[in-house]
């Protein structure tokens, strides 16, 4: 019927020629002009009710509305290409498949794989109203085809405006080579164009260059402008660009298109994402001071803007000022205690956005909404770190409350997570509250493990190791290291975990004055310990090379040496001087060249008057000039936070009497001091 039409919708001449008796004959032509009369007046009417809409705001209402009018103009456009395609309508079908598909693609947050299909059917049917087969061919090649073979005026600003939105549709797919092509057509551009923003980018400045086509005053109405959709397309693509910069280490670009993208036309909550994501790479290019100057404005943009009050406690760390730092951890814990605003899934104002067209890994893992526990976490291990024991502990112990509240506290482990393993916290705790003084709550917390890992441990763990089994750092989650089998690993690690809070345990009787008990927890730490066999490869030679293979041999090692020095230290206190001797011999080989167990050790030789050896052993001591800090005798992976202050206590205070007595020794026997 549309085919009979002239623009203005009067039939042709010819058809009155007609015999009389033809009902087709006589209702075709007013039924085609009173159809795409009403069709421009029901789009017209809708487009025009959303424009109404606006003042609203954004809401459930808006949500409502818009999902209306979707299925409205879906229906309208249902009805338009019921007919063959024909070119007087072909203005008001485009301009229809325009404004469902803002309303599809905004619903669907910016997943548009099923809306393309719909552009590539309206391209087709466009090509066929001029006589054109557009089967087979590619989204790519359809739109060279059409730009190129239809030339009606009418048909250019509802194409350019398609254009617009199959751009959009290409950047949250991340195309961004399609997107380029498509607007070197759309901008029929085929010399080389200026620069953008200094930088050469061609996207950016195909876009610019880009002459949106005038709309006539008796076109369609569209729902949001093609004028406004360009300016989204441009900061988009800047944006996206930049996180693609960022992401690759090109920083220098990636800060040009950033600072570009933050100059452009997006909401408050996507400019205070572009001043956080400038934050962080000139903190990657060592500007830290400017890194904090945009994580700020990131904040006073949108207050909301959680991973800004993150990224900021990073740079505070990495700068040293630990306030500074820890009062940004208790501002994002208090803003992650807030039940966070939902976020605006429909603007009125603007159906398609640059949150929903940029989508890259970088941007979901630097926005990734923090868990509380996460923070407090945070919070307690760096107050330990720093010295502020009483403050770490009220951090553990508010945790340890809200990790046994319920699974709503329950962080998904993942590599980025900040929370380690939930023993590991209770460890730290029971190391905090030991170096404030409490033990008996340090004893308790480390009996929640032991009880808890009971069933967890085999009677022998039996592990094979080669050099290419290497893994992540102890008690991390993580992917299992290769080599190893993960129901292995597991069980390692419970047995780390076990022993270790043996070795509190026995540490805070000790501080009590029950040597006899400390004994008992120092014994059990060790009998944990002789449940793995560690059997080497040909091809590791040294304990370096082992703690390389197992991250946690290195753990077990330590623990073990921390274990029989605590032993040996109370069989003194009891007066059992032999038996500590034989700890501190053992302490000495299972950690050859050890200060603290060579000390340990020389002072229990002197005091059972074995002075030949003693000397010696004073000898070889200073000789070797080892570091006085147990803790760094080892470069490599950090020893975890909850063996830290034990490896700090372990070594005995310089005792200038016996230096003096082993040095009168030498001299009386004849030996060079």
């Amino acid at each position: 019927m549309a085919q009979r039409l002239h623009p203005g919708g009067r039939a042709r001449s010819g058809e009155r020629s007609r015999p009389r008796g033809s009902k087709r004959a006589r209702r075709e032509a007013p039924a085609g002009a009173g159809c795409l009369r009403a069709w421009t007046e029901e789009n017209d009417g809708l487009a025009g009710g959303w424009r109404a809409s606006r003042s609203s705001g954004p809401g459930r209402a808006a949500q409502q509305a818009a999902r209306r009018c979707r299925l409205a103009f879906d229906s309208l456009l249902r009805k338009i290409q019921g007919l063959p395609a024909a070119l007087p309508s072909l203005s008001l079908e485009l301009t229809v498949l325009y404004n469902s598909l803002l309303f599809a693609v905004s619903e669907s947050d910016g997943l548009v794989e099923g809306e393309a299909e719909r552009i590539n059917h309206g391209l087709i049917r466009v090509l066929e109203a001029c006589g054109v087969s557009g089967q087979d061919l590619s989204t790519e090649e359809l739109w060279q085809k059409v730009l190129q073979d239809v030339t009606t005026e009418e048909l250019c600003a509802p194409l350019h405006r398609l254009g617009a939105l199959q751009g959009a549709v290409w950047l949250a797919a991340n195309c961004l080579g399609s997107v380029t092509g498509l607007f070197r057509l759309l901008s029929d551009t085929k010399g080389p164009l200026p620069s953008a923003h200094g930088g050469e980018n061609e996207l950016l400045a195909l876009l610019k260059a880009w002459s949106v086509p005038v709309e006539g005053d008796t076109s369609p109405l569209v729902v949001q402008s093609t004028k406004d959709l360009k300016e989204i397309l441009w900061t988009s693509a800047a944006f996206l660009q930049g996180l693609q910069g960022l992401e690759a280490g090109n920083l220098p670009t990636a800060l040009s298109l950033l600072q570009a993208a933050a100059s452009g036309f997006c909401s408050k909550r996507v400019l205070a994402q572009i001043y956080t994501c400038i934050g962080c790479c000139t903190q990657q290019m060592g500007k830290p001071q400017t890194a904090l100057q945009h994580l700020k404005r990131a904040l006073q943009v949108d207050f909301q803007c959680l991973s800004a009050l993150s990224q900021a406690a990073l740079v505070y760390r990495q700068l040293g000022e630990t306030d500074a730092e820890l009062e940004a951890l208790a501002l994002l814990y208090k803003a992650l205690e807030t039940p966070a605003q939902e976020a605006v899934s429909i603007d009125p104002c603007f159906l398609i956005r640059t949150e929903l067209l940029v989508h890259t890994p970088a941007l979901a893992s630097l926005f990734s909404r923090s868990h509380p526990s996460e923070v407090k976490y945070l919070l307690a291990q760096r107050c330990l770190q720093a010295g502020r024991v009483g403050e770490a502990v009220e951090h553990y112990l508010d945790l340890l409350a809200l990790l046994q509240e319920g699974p709503q506290h329950q962080v998904p482990l993942h590599g980025r997570s900040a929370l380690p393993r939930i023993p590991e916290v209770f460890l730290e705790a029971a190391s905090a509250l030991e170096q404030l003084g409490r033990y008996q709550d340090a004893i308790a917390v480390c009996e929640e493990i032991i009880s808890r890992t009971d069933d967890l441990i085999p009677e022998t763990l039996r592990i094979e190791l080669d050099s290419g089994a290497g893994g992540e750092a102890p008690g991390r989650a993580g992917s299992p290291s290769p080599g190893i089998p993960p129901q292995q690993r597991e069980s390692l690690r419970c047995i780390v975990w076990r022993a270790a809070a043996y070795l509190h345990q026995g540490r805070a009787w000790a501080r009590l004055g029950e040597s006899k008990e400390a004994i008992t927890r120092f014994t059990r730490c060790l009998n944990v310990l002789l449940r793995v066999q560690l059997v080497s490869a040909a091809s590791i030679q040294s304990s370096e090379e082992m703690a390389e293979a197992l991250p946690e041999a290195k753990v077990l090692q330590k623990i073990r040496l921390l274990a029989l020095l605590g032993r040996g230290s109370q069989f003194q206190e009891l007066g059992r001087d032999k038996e500590a001797l034989m700890n501190f011999q053992h302490s000495l080989q299972v950690c050859p060249g050890d200060p603290a167990a060579t000390s340990h050790l020389l002072r229990a030789l002197w005091k059972l008057n074995r002075r030949q050896e003693a000397a010696a052993l004073w000898q070889k001591l200073h000789a070797d000039a080892a570091p006085a800090d147990g803790q760094q005798e080892a470069p490599g992976r950090p020893y975890p936070l909850y063996l830290v202050s034990c490896l700090k206590q372990v070594n005995l205070p310089h005792d200038e009497s016996l230096a003096r007595s082993l040095q009168d020794y030498l001299r009386t026997s004849g030996q060079d001091p």
